[in-house]
């Protein structure tokens, strides 16, 4: 998401004012017109960016990145696991989050980013064997498929890996040569002497906006004012067309000055695919900030980073289910909603050893108010809840709020299972006078048959959008192995080259510009995950079960490339077969069983 604003008179140093900092000597509203955007407190201008160029104004863009909310309220969970109460010596106090006490007891956050040790061999361990799952930047397919390959080992590493997995890079053939060169020395790189200042940091390869400028400067002769040109034309994202007046000014002085024409035509080929959108080196070098801080907390504090990232949905590439999923993957127990004990957001739950418990928030209830939680959790405060009729009235929760509790399951420590806490939510008269108020009755608990495994799955994804219980894959395995799938964990042991097939949610379908048609699925089992790539007659062969899928059953051949931590694998698509039947099978006998 970003802000472009025109600012005008914006002065040399940035200026201390009671509302902020001031960049510009005028209100915006008085120089271009402003409106209320479709999402609340969002505004936008009605000028266009080139406009703004045109006019000579100053144009910033401001990017909002939800990772840094995350990574704050990471901070703040370890913060409290270390027992770090006071700010390190020398160092400003940072304001706390306003968020329903994430981190009771803790003013702010006194682990800060720069506490974080650099170079952490663990965590580049888990970068390199692409275990990313809701890290910033690499946690896509993509980039998940790039890891194994280049094998980051050091900050650098990840400023390339962030920009390398770019439309630009791609499509002006950058990646395959880099991987090459990296595996070789120095001085056996393909470079002109002349370049080696703007290509040997990225092994003969540009891969950043500044090398494309230092190039034409260097083997071209352009001015700095020409390759300023040069700069705001790959910056466009005109595909190829901002590029083309340059051509012949860059190959034509290339040629002049002694280099090959297939050397400059390459060299044009992969400026070209700048005009596809490629990274500038600064902002990959920010980005590769917050790369490994993020993947640092996930390899050394799962628990706060799972409940960090909880509690600034929405953003990334997974959704709460597939983040819960890795994380009790690594480690991390997680505990469902429950009245007696779970605040508005995610929260920790303090444990002698190893990571501490998650327990969720009633932000995870689908229409469950904050206004309603407030009320619990002030009412919770004063006194435990005894009993269901209790918490409504001392809560002041109506029918319909105290029915989303109970189909959440987070009235457990009050009821039992979800079939006794809907009878005890109903048996409960939120419309009483004052008087029948203040008489409290004490009704025996209904003994009612506890719900089947998928009853309480389904009940836990229409609630809540994950489960802790079970996985869908695992109460339909007995149905699957009639088709012979084999699960996530098993595929993984699969040579390349041997017929597979597999079963799973789809949680990912993707289909780039850049890859020329092939259409990339993820697959979602009990055990893990699946890549899937479809090759584009495929696609279009079988498009109804790849396009309108939930449960997908894939048949085809696995392919491997490389060992251990450096493994890719994938299984390359044959047949297609749509299997959500077998999920609307769960629901119905479980509407069946009630």
């Amino acid at each position: 998401m970003e802000l472009t604003q025109a600012l005008i008179g914006f002065p040399r140093h940035l200026s201390q004012h009671p509302g902020g900092f001031v960049i510009a000597r005028d209100d915006l509203a008085r120089l271009v017109p402003v409106e209320n955007a479709a999402m609340p407190d969002r505004s936008v201008i009605q000028w266009d960016k080139d406009d703004l160029d045109a006019l000579g104004l100053i144009k910033v863009d401001i990017l909002a990145l939800g990772m840094l909310s995350a990574l704050r309220r990471a901070l703040q969970f370890v913060a409290t696991k270390l027992g770090r109460r006071n700010p390190a010596p020398g160092r400003p106090k940072p304001d706390s989050l306003p968020s329903g006490g994430e981190c009771a007891g803790v003013s702010g956050p006194t682990f800060e980013l720069g506490d974080i040790p650099d170079g952490d061999t663990p965590t580049f361990d888990m970068i390199c064997a692409a275990d990313t799952v809701g890290v910033f930047q690499i946690e896509s397919r993509a980039q998940m498929s790039m890891l194994p390959r280049l094998q980051p080992r050091c900050y650098y590493d990840l400023v390339v890996e962030v920009a390398i997995v770019r439309p630009g890079p791609i499509q002006g053939g950058m990646v395959h040569p880099f991987l090459r060169n990296r595996s070789l020395p120095a001085e056996a790189i393909d470079c002109p002497e002349e370049l080696k200042p703007a290509l040997m940091r990225t092994q003969g390869v540009p891969i950043f906006q500044e090398q494309v400028m230092q190039i034409a400067m260097l083997a071209a002769d352009f001015t700095a004012g020409e390759a300023d040109q040069l700069r705001r034309a790959m910056a466009a994202w005109k595909r190829k067309g901002g590029l083309g007046p340059f051509h012949e000014r860059l190959v034509g002085r290339m040629v002049q000055k002694g280099y090959e024409r297939a050397y400059a035509e390459r060299i044009f080929k992969q400026i070209e695919g700048f005009g596809e959108y490629g990274f500038p080196e600064s902002h990959a070098a920010s980005f590769a900030l917050l790369v490994y801080a993020s993947a640092w907390l996930k390899c050394h504090h799962p628990d706060a980073f799972l409940a960090a990232l909880l509690n600034s949905q929405p953003m990334g590439f997974y959704a709460p289910a597939q983040l819960v999923r890795d994380a009790k993957a690594h480690g991390v127990t997680v505990r469902p909603v429950d009245v007696g004990c779970s605040d508005w957001n995610s929260v920790l739950e303090p444990v002698g050893a190893g990571p501490w418990p998650v327990r969720l928030g009633f932000n995870r209830i689908s229409g469950f108010a904050e206004e309603s939680a407030t009320r619990l959790l002030a009412a919770r405060a004063e006194a435990p809840f005894d009993s269901v009729e209790d918490l409504a009235r001392r809560a002041a929760l109506d029918a319909g709020q105290l029915a989303l509790l109970a189909q959440a399951d987070a009235l457990v420590s009050l009821t039992g299972h979800r079939h006794q806490a809907a009878w005890a939510v109903a048996g409960v008269d939120t419309r009483a006078t004052p008087l029948l108020k203040s008489t409290r009755t004490h009704e025996a608990a209904a003994a009612l048959a506890a719900p089947r495994a998928a009853e309480d799955m389904l009940a836990d994804y229409r609630s809540t959008g994950l489960s802790l219980t079970t996985h869908p894959l695992a109460l339909l395995r007995e149905q699957l192995a009639v088709f012979r799938v084999q699960p996530a964990s098993a595929l993984r042991g699969f040579r390349s080259g041997q017929l597979a097939r597999a079963s799973g949610l789809v949680t990912h379908r993707q289909r780039p510009e850049t890859a020329k048609g092939v259409v990339f699925v993820t697959l979602e089992d009990e055990t893990g995950t699946v890549n899937i790539i479809v090759w584009p007659d495929v696609a279009e062969a079988q498009r109804k079960p790849l396009l309108g899928s939930t449960l997908l059953t894939v048949y085809g051949v696995w392919q491997r490339e490389g060992e251990g931590a450096r493994a890719v694998m994938h299984l390359i698509a044959r047949k297609l077969v749509d299997h959500s039947a077998l999920l609307q099978g769960l629901a119905t006998r479980s509407r069946n069983f009630r």
